[in-house]
């Protein structure tokens, strides 16, 4: 590769930073769309050699998540495998028993509780998740931090819509001893993983890695649009909980609470995600490249994972469930003994429960990502190391389903970034609603051709009862 092609390919860049910690002329940090992304210091002295082109998730070609996986867990005779989710010892769905974990959590609280336990039972010194920024004049509303109290873990309950970066975090753990928990998306806890392989301090350090489901990331600037919605113009936003539980209603119909200055005056405004634009995780606002450009649905490198458990059977609970894919031995054990104390009340899973879960973002994710990367292999561009090849096969509608979305999240971008120039919210959905319409056309194509007009007058009657 030449010397500047970094910077031609970086879109495909997870964003995590975790890079700049053996390449010193790669620095880290927002980019004018809201989105992490790395940067050459200086283009004179930069070389984007075989070290550096390792670490990175979208060019490692020799190391990819299941070969990473199969060093991992495929020694232990007590693991299975699936193609589709990976490696696993247990699976289950279900929620946290005790305490108030699932109150506070996005759906059933696993996550939290599980690195309670981690660091409760000595098994970990510290945790490495995200949590607000402690910087209220900071423009950065979440960052990653090291936890080592009960209760700072508990304040980083909660999912985040939100873009952070790994390497600030990182620093801290090579500087100090012990042993910790990292909380990720698949490409961050991938990047980890190839960290580990390079630097032996942190193979040492990094003990547990707990790996979220993710359909995909999000700008800074989706907080900012939610915000905006409600009279927080960007800028003025100053805390955000993405998924606040209401009460009496099913796991999927969560709000979103803000707090922000509306007219010089903090306000905490609470509103139904439903009465929100750009919550159709389908459109993708706001969605940085690199997320369309992963075959890695079910974090297949991580020690533990927890996904929404979206199944019909759970979806009338207003407190969540949480799928759960154990990799590890000790987190197993863990939980076994967790479920035998009513701590947790999980019911055994299996392969095809889990997976059904997450169908629609593994078709959009795996499935569709070869006629992604065919258009890019048509164009003659980059393409990013996957273990999935370019291909043209998929039907008319699907292929026109995916040309929308990238319209959809390319457009979001920049039509937000004009919106705030203007200081004119009606402009940016203005411009994105005529969008919507053409995405909502070829659902509506794909309707009569797939189940005639039956199927089209049961779509149109589901989106009216929606709204």
């Amino acid at each position: 590769m030449k010397k500047n092609k970094f910077e031609e390919i970086k879109v495909y860049s997870e964003g995590s930073g975790v890079v700049t910690l053996i390449e010193p002329n790669l620095s880290v940090g927002l980019n004018k769309f809201g989105l992490y992304e790395e940067s050459i210091a200086n283009d004179e002295t930069f070389n984007l050699n075989d070290k550096v082109e390792s670490l990175l998730t979208f060019t490692n070609i020799n190391c990819n998540e299941k070969s990473i996986a199969e060093e991992l867990f495929n020694s232990d005779v007590s693991s299975s495998y699936d193609e589709r989710i990976g490696y696993y010892r247990s699976l289950y769905v279900g929620h946290v028993a005790e305490g108030e974990y699932r109150k506070n959590a996005s759906s059933g609280g696993v996550g939290t509780w599980i690195l309670k336990e981690l660091l409760e039972s000595g098994e970990v010194d510290g945790v490495i998740h995200v949590k607000e920024n402690p910087d209220k004049n900071s423009a950065i509303l979440f960052k990653y931090q090291i936890s080592s109290s009960i209760d700072e873990v508990l304040a980083g309950a909660k999912t985040k819509y939100y873009p952070v970066e790994l390497s600030e975090v990182l620093r801290l753990v090579k500087e100090e001893n012990g042993r910790f928990a990292v909380v990720g998306i698949p490409s961050f806890i991938k990047a980890i993983r190839l960290l580990c392989k390079q630097d032996k301090i942190f193979s040492e350090r990094i003990a547990f890695t707990i790996g979220l489901i993710c359909g995909h990331q999000k700008s800074s600037k989706f907080a900012d649009f939610m915000a905006w919605q409600v009279g927080i113009k960007p800028g003025d936003l100053k805390s955000i909980d993405f998924r606040h539980k209401l009460d009496n209603s099913p796991a999927d119909k969560y709000a979103i609470r803000m707090v922000g200055f509306v007219d010089g005056e903090l306000k905490t405004i609470i509103k139904p995600k439903d009465d929100l634009l750009g919550q159709n995780w389908g459109l993708g606002y706001f969605k940085p490249v690199a997320s369309d450009y992963t075959d890695d649905v079910f974090n297949e490198t991580a020690d533990l994972v927890i996904g929404d458990a979206w199944l019909r059977e759970y979806a009338d609970d207003p407190l969540g469930n949480n799928v759960v894919i154990v990799r590890n031995d000790t987190i197993d054990k863990l939980i076994t003994n967790a479920i035998l104390k009513s701590k947790l009340h999980f019911k055994k899973s299996d392969v095809e429960e889990v997976f059904s879960s997450q169908a629609a973002h593994y078709r959009h994710t795996y499935n569709e990502l070869p006629y992604r990367l065919f258009k890019l292999k048509k164009k003659n561009h980059f393409l990013p190391a996957l273990r999935v090849k370019p291909s043209n096969e998929i039907g008319y509608t699907r292929s026109l389903v995916q040309d929308m979305r990238q319209i959809i999240s390319k457009r979001s971008h920049e039509y937000f970034l004009e919106a705030v120039k203007r200081d004119d919210l009606e402009y940016f959905t203005r411009k994105m609603s005529r969008l919507d319409r053409l995405y909502n056309i070829v659902y509506i194509m794909m309707a009569v051709k797939n189940k005639g007009f039956i199927g089209l007058l049961k779509l149109l009657i589901g989106r009216v009862t929606k709204r």
